[in-house]
């Protein structure tokens, strides 16, 4: 990447880190639900092993992770606000576009060339650019 950047970059790329740490919370909820089917209640009158784990433990994780996860796209959906703001401030329509499928549908770099009708390194010169303009507008913000 021509130029130094990093602030633009880190700034726009806060989505994708919140994104895929909903997405492993997700996964993580997913397989306590597997679980939770898997496990089954004891139904005796024997004590009860305390290592043994209960379909309401699995249950009572999930709705934790539920939590948080809604937690974090409430946070996700206000931080792409933030950054579409950000965005909508660059003059130059076709960076203005990439940033958009970059840092708010968060397309990858072919698709992205594509709806573009660019091809991949084009689209990366747009990049550069487009990161100069956000690096500018959030320098001039502070």
């Amino acid at each position: 990447m021509t130029g130094n950047y990093q602030y633009a970059k880190d700034y726009l790329s806060q989505a994708f880190r919140l994104d895929s740490r909903i997405n492993a919370k997700i996964a993580q909820l997913e397989s306590c639900r597997d679980l939770a089917t898997k496990v089954t209640g004891t139904i005796s009158g024997m004590p009860k092993n305390p290592n043994h784990l209960h379909v309401d433990d699995f249950i009572s994780k999930a709705i934790d992770l539920e939590a948080e996860v809604a937690a974090e796209l409430d946070e996700l959906i206000t931080l792409k606000g933030e950054i579409n703001q950000v965005i909508k401030r660059v003059s130059n329509l076709d960076c203005r576009y990439l940033l958009e499928l970059r840092y708010l549908c968060m397309k990858k770099w072919e698709v992205l060339a594509i709806d573009l009708s660019v091809n991949l390194r084009h689209a990366h010169q747009i990049h550069v650019k487009a990161l100069g303009e956000v690096d500018a507008i959030l320098r001039a913000s502070q």
